[in-house]
């Protein structure tokens, strides 16, 4: 099982630099960043998890950035976002940016797609919530044109682009795709229509989500041995990385806390017994 990280990365922590550095020289394999343009001060959305909002939301490096930052430092260790918040983006931007990366990484990225959870900040993105998954959705096909190795065109109802030249186009034609969120209908279909797994967020209570994501995406006509399914956030203990492994897990992404260069690095010390 490949065993990679996610990490608040911010202007008070360990820096990306160093942070992938010592990730690929211990052997773990890849760096998920996650992803807030901002926190707005009103605070009317509550945090999920209860409580205050961890200060570390509204400090979140830029993974883009941090993650060529990350890339030019090492040669092995997989990119991604974990999650990038799509709707607050112009598409036609990030699917540059996106293959960029992709590009200058040698085909090492994965983009995490998500929906959002804070109705302020997609509001400050002009996102109108109820309609932010559909928008997800069609700024997904307009990208994936532009990633087509000839000019093609994509016309829809929230996004559309002309036909176009876009270069660089992603190392390996597109990159893997992983949508984060909760198990649901709605959810999966997406998975199986756009994208090529799912982040589990947590990787907890998988045993019926797991087949019925299966059932689905093989309803669509995607290959079966195709499914990424990557736990995501996980607090690892040996019987929980077990059971991944039962259910045909090969990759999942363990937390590390958001802070000092010696408390990653220790967390990391700790992690170590799971490669």
């Amino acid at each position: 099982m490949r065993i990679a990280t996610t990490v608040f990365l911010t202007d008070e922590t360990i820096t990306p630099v160093r942070l992938a550095r010592e990730l690929e020289q211990r052997g773990f394999a890849g760096l998920y960043l996650p992803e807030h343009t901002h926190i707005p001060a009103s605070r009317i959305t509550p945090y999920a998890a209860g409580g205050e909002l961890p200060r570390e939301y509204a400090r979140t490096l830029d993974p883009f950035v941090a993650l060529a930052q990350a890339a030019a430092v090492t040669t092995s260790l997989a990119l991604a976002t974990g999650i990038t918040l799509v709707a607050q983006h112009d598409p036609i931007v990030l699917a540059k940016q996106i293959a960029t990366l992709d590009h200058v990484s040698g085909g090492r990225f994965t983009l995490g797609v998500g929906f959002g959870w804070n109705v302020e900040e997609a509001a400050d993105h002009g996102v109108i919530w109820s309609a932010r998954r559909e928008l997800v959705r069609e700024r997904m096909r307009l990208m994936r044109a532009l990633w087509a190795a000839e000019p093609t065109a994509y016309e829809g109802a929230l996004a559309s682009v002309s036909a176009s030249h876009a270069h660089p186009k992603p190392a390996g034609g597109a990159p893997r795709v992983l949508v984060g969120g909760g198990a649901g209908p709605g959810l999966f279909a997406g998975i199986a229509e756009y994208a090529d797994g799912w982040l589990p967020i947590g990787g907890r209570g998988l045993q019926e989500p797991v087949p019925e994501l299966r059932a689905v995406w093989e309803a669509a006509g995607r290959d079966p041995d195709a499914l990424h399914i990557v736990p995501y956030a996980v607090r690892p203990t040996p019987g929980k990385l077990a059971h991944y492994a039962e259910q045909g897990i090969e990759e999942v992404v363990l937390q590390l806390p958001p802070g000092t260069e010696l408390e990653v690095l220790r967390a990391l010390d700790d992690y170590a017994q799971y490669l």
